[in-house]
């Protein structure tokens, strides 16, 4: 099975499509390309209009909740190094990932959250998308969202 297709299969195991318009928030790009390197622009759980996971990890928010938010910001900066890059097929690495969690002032497990989308990105580019990774809580983030994530590809 192709990168794209794992893609595929994640995204209907998750409910949600990202083949569409991926909306973006304000005047940026969510990608951009640097020779082999694209920089992914910070992804919400967003999908079409709507913010899926809102309010403080912790709080109004579970760690379940939490972890599927990360998959979804996963699978929108996904979604755009696909079309920067033609395929996932394309991707050799995946450098570096953060996670900005939202969370209570006593909340304490970002690692966890963030293996919401270190799982979906093992899951969809296998060993293209080991990664480092940093995790670390917030007190807001856009739109009020939950969790928010960022990274870098090199592919060909």
């Amino acid at each position: 099975m192709t990168a794209d297709e794992r893609f595929a299969q994640a995204a209907a195991s998750l409910g949600h499509r990202f083949d569409g318009e991926i909306k973006i928030g304000g005047n940026y790009t969510p990608v951009v390309r640097d020779g082999q390197q694209l920089f992914v622009s910070g992804q919400i759980p967003r999908v079409g209009d709507e913010v899926l996971y809102v309010g403080a990890v912790g709080a109004e928010v579970d760690l379940d909740s939490a972890r599927k938010a990360a998959a979804i910001c996963a699978m929108r900066a996904l979604a755009f190094v696909q079309r920067a890059a033609g395929s996932l097929e394309a991707v050799r690495c995946v450098p570096r990932i953060t996670v900005y969690v939202r969370c209570a002032p006593d909340f304490t497990q970002h690692s966890e959250v963030a293996d919401g989308a270190s799982d979906l990105i093992a899951q969809v580019l296998g060993a293209a998308g080991a990664h480092a990774r940093t995790s670390v809580g917030v007190l807001q983030l856009p739109k009020g969202a939950a969790v928010e994530l960022d990274l870098i590809a090199r592919v060909d």
